[in-house]
């Protein structure tokens, strides 16, 4: 796998998968970038390249003690696509790796072509009650509490299903899930969402228990210029791993 060093002196591992236009897809909390790979193969039939990361904490890539920021991450991100030579590139954010997309294309203007963020979390972050915030922030190894936090989670999801997410799941430092827990309920950079300057972005939401479109609407889609709300109905968190084929096709339509 290639990997890039961060300028605190990480090492990130990321795949790149095909050959074509470039899509950078952004992993959230408490699992890797193979939460994509249910479907990478309807992108790549498509004509993109993927770029996927591990982002620090996850994986093979640098699990530091600490530093599970958003503005870390995002940073990281932005240290891949230069060294990976992206001039212009989409980006797909799912979940935390929403808001990561979308201080990353505050901060690049129009390098970022297009933004689909799939679930995202909002910039502002997101409440929780406190019996839910202790069970998600320390279930770092515990299948159980993972598996809990799925079922509440989610809408549509099999078994296979559960099983792969915890799969990716068990590659992340402890310290990364309590920490960047902390980051993605807390947010904090709704003022720049004015910065982003896309050509188009979509909103993926659906029936999410956590971003409904009561949420997404007001707090991502209507702060972003050129935004515009796309409904995928049934699924809930984990659109990609609960409705695979519809989730598939949707990106490769709004990707393309």
């Amino acid at each position: 796998m290639p990997s890039y060093t961060t300028p605190d002196g990480l090492n990130i591992s990321y795949r790149i998968l095909g050959e074509g236009e470039p899509v950078v897809l952004v992993h959230g909390w408490m699992v890797g970038g193979a939460i994509f790979d249910s479907v990478s193969a309807a992108l790549l039939r498509a004509g993109k390249q993927l770029i996927i990361p591990d982002q620090r904490g996850v994986g093979d890539s640098a699990q530091p003690p600490t530093g599970y920021t958003l503005e870390l991450y995002a940073r990281d991100l932005i240290e891949l696509v230069n060294a990976a030579g992206l001039k212009r590139f989409k980006l797909v954010g799912h979940s935390m790796g929403g808001q990561i997309a979308q201080l990353v294309a505050a901060s690049l203007g129009d390098r970022v072509q297009t933004m689909v963020l799939l679930c995202s979390v909002p910039a502002a972050g997101v409440p929780l009650p406190d019996e839910l915030r202790q069970m998600f922030r320390s279930s770092a190894g515990n299948v159980e509490a993972q598996t809990e936090i799925l079922n509440i989670a989610c809408k549509q999801l099999d078994d296979a299903g559960l099983a792969t997410i915890l799969a990716t799941a068990a590659t992340v430092f402890p310290n990364c899930i309590a920490e960047s827990f902390d980051a993605w309920t807390g947010g904090g950079f709704e003022k720049r969402l004015s910065e982003i300057t896309c050509e188009k972005t979509y909103v993926i939401g659906t029936d999410d228990p956590f971003l409904p479109r009561e949420v997404l609407e007001p707090m991502v889609v209507q702060p972003i210029a050129n935004a515009e709300f796309v409904y995928i109905p049934g699924p809930g968190h984990y659109p990609q791993i609960e409705a695979t084929d519809t989730t598939a096709a949707k990106l490769v339509e709004l990707l393309s």
